[in-house]
């Protein structure tokens, strides 16, 4: 009887061993394989869901795929992934994957779920139009939405676009160009892309310093915040009177962490000398020739700093270690007012990868981590500029890189 229970039991730990021998060789036999790669009607499917946030139609995906399957290689991939941005194929393109992506940016939260607003509206809007994306700091230029039993557009309040969302209205092709003179009144040279939409004006230019809408435009446009950009070796004496020189009475505060940032902030962040945003009428104030008092706030704290004269404003930066932002050699460095400002900033180098890094983050789902796609980033970049810096076309190729992914 013991000997029968021996046996049965040696009988069980041959098997067991034979059954885990069996599960090793099929998990050796997987690993050596080659990876299965996806198909053409895979690849549509993924890229259009990429894009759009949707399951393709079948005819869309059908549309898609034969051209996957016509134009071998990357051409097929991009062409496909132009369907998926076509606002007659993929409205959700727009409506939904473009709003969550450019929301971040209108508020200092940097939440996606903010009410529609002529910021976001504008921004869609030049994607979907190929508009250069490297006017978008600069242009006077506005979208508002062509609907029925809308309120009508204001510089005091955002119902027209509130509305707009609220009532369902599809953004990929309700969006209409005009300029922010015309809907909102503002001089022509007071308008400099989005930073005086409304809602720009209404995050970055209420109360404070002004220091804000700088700030958040190097987070948002350029990918770096400000602690990526001190630079203790910068003259000091654009700072202005507000910053303390001896914070708690300790120099070496100013010296070795304040005068990093703001000896190349505040020269630049004087383009916004004349703009303001009124709580009380909730509009964006311009006041061309006229410096905001907010520029000349506690003077007390450094009687002998830099006093405001105007919106002339010079970049400290193109020498020293933030010359690796890529200032153009096309550009003078220095000028006046916020749209020159603008022109600055949108014409370097880290303005260019910076949107293209984003954009493969929401296509692909991933950061750019390894050589691969750092080498796709770079390469997708160069398409950008040479396309006069189109976005629409990013998306389409980030989409058709990481399609097989």
């Amino acid at each position: 009887m013991k000997q029968r229970s021996k046996n049965r039991r040696r009988r069980d730990g041959l098997a067991q061993r034979a059954t885990c021998s069996a599960c090793v060789f099929a998990l050796l036999a997987a690993q050596a394989a080659p990876p299965v790669l996806a198909g053409p009607y895979e690849q549509a499917r993924r890229i259009y869901e990429r894009l759009a946030g949707v399951p393709p139609s079948a005819t869309v995906l059908q549309m898609m795929a034969n051209d996957i399957i016509s134009q071998p290689g990357q051409a097929g991939l991009v062409a496909a992934a132009a369907i998926a941005t076509n606002p007659q194929y993929a409205p959700d393109f727009y409506d939904v994957t473009l709003k969550e992506f450019i929301n971040p940016w209108t508020n200092r939260n940097q939440s996606a779920f903010v009410p529609f607003n002529d910021y976001t509206a504008t921004v869609i809007g030049m994607i979907r139009d190929d508009i250069p994306f490297n006017t978008v700091l600069s242009a006077n230029i506005l979208y508002t939405v062509n609907a029925p039993n809308l309120p009508a557009v204001s510089p005091a309040n955002n119902d027209h676009y509130a509305t707009a969302e609220a009532n369902g209205v599809d953004f990929s092709t309700a969006l209409t160009q005009t300029t922010q003179t015309a809907a909102y009144g503002t001089p022509a040279q007071g308008v400099s892309g989005v930073w005086t939409t409304r809602a720009g004006a209404a995050a970055y230019f209420v109360l404070g310093t002004n220091r804000a809408q700088f700030r958040f435009t190097m987070l948002n446009y350029l990918c770096h915040d400000m602690q990526l950009v001190m630079d203790n070796t910068r003259p000091t004496d654009r700072i202005r009177q507000d910053v303390a020189r001896s914070p708690g009475g300790d120099s070496r505060v100013f010296l070795d962490n304040c005068a990093g940032c703001h000896s190349g902030m505040d020269p630049m962040a004087q383009a916004f000398a004349y703009y303001d945003f009124n709580t009380t009428t909730n509009e964006m104030v311009y006041t061309q020739g006229q410096v905001q008092p907010k520029y000349v706030k506690n003077p007390q704290n450094f009687p002998w700093g830099f006093v405001t004269p105007d919106d002339s404003w010079s970049n400290r930066w193109r020498t020293g270690p933030n010359a690796d932002l890529g200032w153009s050699s096309s550009l003078p460095g220095s000028g006046e007012g916020a749209a020159a400002l603008g022109q600055e900033l949108e014409n370097t180098t880290a303005f260019a990868n910076c949107q293209v890094v984003k954009v493969f983050q929401t296509v692909c789902m991933r950061s750019p981590v390894n050589s691969t796609d750092q080498a796709t980033v770079t390469s997708i970049q160069a398409l950008f500029v040479q396309s006069n810096y189109d976005l629409k076309q990013v998306f389409q190729q980030s989409a058709a890189a990481c399609a097989g992914s």
